[in-house]
């Protein structure tokens, strides 16, 4: 399939065409494939991400599928809500549900996605999913159009940054376009993989504000809670956390903290809990369902995060949805994802955290603070699903009007953008899979692949069906005829 299209603009089905040849660029469909290691029943902020977008996709009238890894039994063709199609690929996990790379085990079974579904956008999520840049590679072999995500902050200095910012270059240096969750992500991603900045865009992430509504009368106002809501590990500034409990309970009788989670410093939180006799007023949660996160931030007064590092945190939006005064670190892109009358900004120390911890408290109490409702009606006007799809929806029409690299030309930018040594070891691995695609295409022809009945997009069976249902019940003569 790929090696036909090279070195031309990338050819869609003709009804593809045939809607572009109309030069109205909204009513393009397109068949979009997202591919990462981190999906349902994973939960977090890609994934959350991921599908959310795709079922607005869905709704606009595109083909999503989505592509990850088996999760335990979950393996196969799964179908989620609307169509939504996902493959769980038989791939081995590696660490941190990311799973290992050749460059080449993954080919066969992304090469077969991509043919069945019949493929014209590969929107890869994540850096930290070897995955994604695995289809990434793959695809521009094929000669389908890219583009990336990158959902994460990243240094500069300690060996495994200097690793990933390295195979970010490589991967990214012929990808169509690149999207960022925040100004400050972009200018992160744009110096870790030296991209062009006018193929980065920044497309913000959003929160469904039906699903996270606020309750007053969950709460006991006869206390004051403060809801972290965060994967307990360092990044997440858990050691800052182990400092704010003693401190702020030992000068508040009526503070409490529910703490929802997992992750390595648990044992932190326990000790600390264990320490200063705290265990009536630290509650550890655990590990929770994303349906029940709601639930529990309706109990609190307070959201607090104290990340390290964050590219936008989603959880700061849900916890203002709530209606929660939201104290948060200074760092990353937070300071740009809700107004200042919102949040209460502190520099990642005990100290300042402790700072503003005092301010809201005091604010609470004298009732000085927004109510819970009138806080969840500015949020829900900040940031909905419905226009990050619309905004993704414009990066697509730009990316189908790229050209494809051809081979030599994609050499040529590997060994100009990636280095002397890097890119003529990459160059090689893009020669090899190359020849590994025309050998999988001489074994098994794509004319010998099975097409998928489409389950979403134009001419997906599921919406057809529901068409005709509805056209029965407006019209009752023709369904007594029928």
């Amino acid at each position: 399939m790929g090696h036909k299209r090279r070195g031309h603009t990338l050819k869609t089905s003709p009804s593809v065409d045939t809607q572009r040849q109309s030069g109205d660029e909204r009513s393009l469909k397109h068949r979009i494939c997202m591919v990462s290691d981190f999906f349902y029943p994973n939960m977090g902020g890609v994934e959350s991400h991921i599908y959310q977008l795709s079922q607005c996709l869905i709704e606009k009238g595109h083909k999503v599928v989505i592509a990850t890894h088996s999760y335990g039994d979950r393996r196969g063709i799964r179908y989620l809500t609307n169509g939504l199609k996902v493959y769980y690929l038989p791939l081995k996990v590696m660490y941190n549900q990311s799973t290992a790379t050749t460059c080449f085990h993954s080919m066969p079974l992304l090469r077969c996605v991509f043919v069945r579904e019949r493929i014209t956008i590969v929107h890869a999520h994540s850096s930290f999913s070897a995955m994604g840049h695995d289809a990434l590679f793959h695809a521009k072999t094929m000669g389908l159009n890219t583009v990336f995500t990158d959902h994460s902050l990243f240094g500069f200095a300690d060996l495994s940054s200097v690793l990933t910012n390295k195979l970010l270059t490589v991967s990214l240096c012929d990808t169509n376009h690149i999207v960022c969750v925040s100004y400050t992500s972009k200018e992160n991603t744009v110096l870790r993989a030296a991209l062009d900045p006018e193929i980065v865009s920044v497309i913000p992430n959003a929160v469904d504000p039906t699903d996270f509504t606020p309750d007053p009368r969950c709460r006991d106002n006869s206390k004051i809670t403060i809801v972290v809501v965060s994967r307990l590990v360092y990044r997440k500034g858990i050691d800052l956390l182990s400092g704010i409990i003693p401190e702020l309970c030992g000068k508040h009788p009526d503070l409490c903290f529910l703490i929802g989670g997992e992750g390595p410093k648990r044992i932190v939180l326990e000790e600390v809990r264990e320490k200063y006799q705290l265990h009536d007023r630290v509650r550890l949660l655990g590990a929770l369902d994303h349906k029940d996160v709601r639930d529990v931030l309706v109990q609190g007064h307070i959201f607090l995060n104290t990340s390290l590092t964050e590219a936008f945190c989603m959880a700061i939006v849900e916890g203002a949805s709530c209606g929660l005064q939201v104290v948060s670190t200074r760092v990353g892109g937070i300071p740009e994802v809700l107004p200042s009358e919102l949040m209460t900004l502190c520099e990642p120390t005990v100290r300042s955290i402790c700072d503003g911890l005092e301010t809201v408290i005091a604010g609470i109490r004298s009732g000085n603070v927004a109510s819970p409702a009138a806080i969840h009606r500015k949020v829900q006007t900040l940031y909905t699903w419905r226009n990050v799809a619309e905004r993704t929806e414009k990066v697509y029409i730009r990316v189908c009007k790229e050209p494809v690299l051809s081979l030599s030309d994609r050499l040529h930018r590997l060994q100009n953008h990636c280095g002397a040594v890097a890119g003529c070891i990459f160059s090689f691995l893009a020669v090899l899979d190359f020849l590994f695609l025309l050998f999988l295409q001489w074994l098994r022809p794509d004319h010998l692949i099975d097409v998928a009945v489409d389950a979403s997009g134009p001419h997906s069976r599921l919406g057809q069906s529901f068409s005709k249902k509805k056209s029965k019940m407006a019209n009752p003569t023709l369904s007594s005829v029928s």
